[in-house]
């Protein structure tokens, strides 16, 4: 493999990929094959199904619902948010790693954690779930 002027990498042996190309047209054949773009729609396989990272508005419902109900949640670093903003990884890939990965970073910002406890009663779960139907933006 050989870097493009900083554009991507590029293959020197074509046929070592005649497998993934061949796996990616089966893929946009049956109009499965995924990128980055955006789509019209809700997308209920993405992170962003419930639109809080595009919609402030809806966020902003969601997080004024949650509060009122007493909810945990975390807006923001879900999940840890971006790893490489994080200090154990900071030590060793570099105070600015992040930078190369924006849509990694998005997450960090737009994320949203409500707490997934493994001892919740089903009860609490349809709460929650009634909770965050009735939410309008």
């Amino acid at each position: 493999m050989g870097r493009t002027g900083g554009r991507g990498f590029h293959v020197t042996n074509s046929a070592a990929l005649d497998k993934y190309r061949a796996q990616l047209h089966g893929l946009a054949a049956q109009s499965r094959l995924r990128t980055l773009e955006p789509r019209s729609g809700i997308d209920f396989a993405s992170n962003d199904y419930l639109g809080l990272a595009t919609s402030k508005r809806l966020a902003d419902a969601v997080m004024k619902a949650l509060r009122e109900a007493g909810v945990e949640f975390r807006r923001g670093t879900s999940g840890g948010g971006n790893q490489l903003r994080q200090p154990y990884l900071r030590r060793i890939v570099g105070d600015e790693a992040w930078k190369k990965y924006p849509k990694v970073d998005h997450v960090h910002f737009f994320g949203m954690y409500i707490g997934n406890y493994p001892d919740l009663e089903r009860e609490r779960i349809l709460e929650l779930c009634e909770l965050l139907n009735k939410v309008r933006a």
